[in-house]
């Protein structure tokens, strides 16, 4: 079972949900400068208007209090904070975003703030953007603007969501900005820079922000053991969730790669064999800024593969069976295994507790005849992760919280407005929100601390 103090919570992201994209001295972001050039974004969608969040957000929070939301994680957009990414600050950006924390502490609700989650100022981009060396030091400073303005009030960060995500841009994978093609020899320093530019935030929120609570919000490759009770196979599946999978652009969906240096204050041995030489000049001396003490061990984690070994001890990952159970967006599979068995490695490999920082599922979803939104297939998805997230917790882990992925319906990047994850159903014309069956659901979750389940 979970302990008495778990998190429970939502989370969502800024460009998905806020729009107000032109409004009041926000600079353009790469996402939409991404989305004015046809053949992006599926049906020519923009997040110009997104949710309408930027206006509606007293609703939105009135929704979160009546199905019992407590902990709400959200990200910042940079360029509406500081709209060329560095220098002048908006203060209709900060007005903003202190009217929505004062708004979620007054019903009760705690603030999880995410600095980054995508959507680079296109400014920076400009000048380089996460390969400039500058990156790590501009972020830095954004960071520190972050903490002087909401760090009273804020006092739990995420420093960058899904680093593997958002640098699939930098090689052309993933339908990501700026689909720039770079291979691995610029991916890895790229990455690094990354890293870098965490820790550096780390500090500057550390020095601006008394008692808080830090992490950052990483994904990656999960893996899980076919039969849970072989110990061949569980090992089979701790090595493959750390191993150094190359492609052509290097360690891209490696966990290890981009957790250790945060987490233990170096690369992987058995990366480095491979990755060293593209590692920028001064790279060791690097390793004792993004080595930063941080609070908790965040993951996003949506599915994973089964993982035995072969005739010769050796791990392989084991193909999922035919017609197995899959999102509604297609690439999400719905493998709940793959939860329990990446926070008992991440654990067990970082000491750190364990937060599930996005965990959902995309859906077929719409407003049925008698006006409601049903969708027993999510309530199905988070029943059967949430439990194995318990069972986890059952063997000893700590497991010290979980966001669902997403509180309402948004835009979805490159795929637009197609894929719904939310657990608010949001009309995009009207922007009429309506909980869906798994709102109600979840809120006796989180009312029974997941003793229903």
């Amino acid at each position: 079972m979970f302990k008495k103090d778990f998190v429970w919570g939502v989370a969502t992201a800024a460009y998905q949900i806020e729009g107000g994209a032109f409004e009041d001295g926000r600079g353009l972001s790469v996402w939409d400068t991404f989305c004015m050039e046809p053949g992006n974004v599926k049906f020519g969608h923009t997040g110009n208007f997104a949710c309408d969040h930027y206006h509606r957000y007293k609703e939105d929070v009135a929704l979160m209090k009546e199905l019992g939301v407590k902990n709400y994680r959200f990200s910042v957009s940079w360029s509406r904070i500081i709209p060329d990414g560095v220098g002048e600050v908006n203060p209709k950006g900060i007005e903003f975003y202190n009217n929505l924390i004062d708004e979620l502490l007054a019903n009760g609700i705690t603030p999880y703030m995410t600095l980054f989650h995508w959507d680079t100022p296109q400014a920076l981009e400009d000048r380089g953007g996460w390969k400039n060396p500058d990156m790590s030091d501009w972020f830095a400073q954004y960071a520190r603007v972050i903490g002087e303005n909401f760090g009273d009030r804020v006092k739990n960060f995420m420093t960058i969501n899904e680093p593997q995500s958002y640098l699939g841009g930098y090689n052309n994978r993933g339908g990501m900005p700026p689909k720039a093609g770079y291979e691995k020899r610029f991916m890895i320093p790229i990455i690094h820079n990354t890293l870098l530019a965490h820790g550096k935030a780390v500090i500057a929120l550390r020095e601006t922000v008394k008692d808080c609570k830090i992490s950052y919000a990483p994904c990656g490759d999960y893996f899980y053991p076919l039969d849970e009770n072989n110990s061949a196979d569980i090992e089979a599946a701790r090595k493959l969730t750390f191993r150094a999978n190359d492609n052509f652009d290097g360690p891209h969906w490696n966990v290890a790669w981009y957790a250790d240096p945060i987490f233990l204050g170096k690369y992987p041995e058995e990366h480095l064999a491979g990755y060293e030489q593209y590692l920028p000049k001064g790279w060791q001396d690097d390793l004792k800024i993004i080595n930063q003490p941080l609070d908790f061990c965040a993951q996003n984690i949506y599915g994973g593969r089964p993982a035995t070994t072969d005739k010769d001890g050796n791990p392989v990952i084991v193909p999922l069976k035919v017609g197995f159970s899959r999102m509604a967006n297609g690439w999400g599979v719905v493998t709940p295994k793959a939860i329990k068995w990446a926070a008992i490695f991440l654990y067990e490999r970082y000491k750190k507790p364990i937060f599930i920082t996005e965990n959902g599922m995309a859906n077929n979803d719409t407003v049925t005849l008698d006006g409601k939104v049903h969708d027993p297939q999510r309530i199905d998805y988070l029943h059967r992760y949430i439990k194995a997230l318990s069972q986890a917790a059952d063997m000893g882990v700590d497991v010290g919280g979980y966001f669902q992925w997403s509180f309402m319906d948004n835009f979805e990047w490159a795929q637009g407005y197609n894929e719904r994850f939310g657990m608010i159903w949001v009309d995009y014309e009207t922007f009429e929100r309506i909980p869906k069956d798994s709102a109600y659901w979840y809120k006796t979750v989180m009312e029974t601390n997941g003793e229903n389940l």
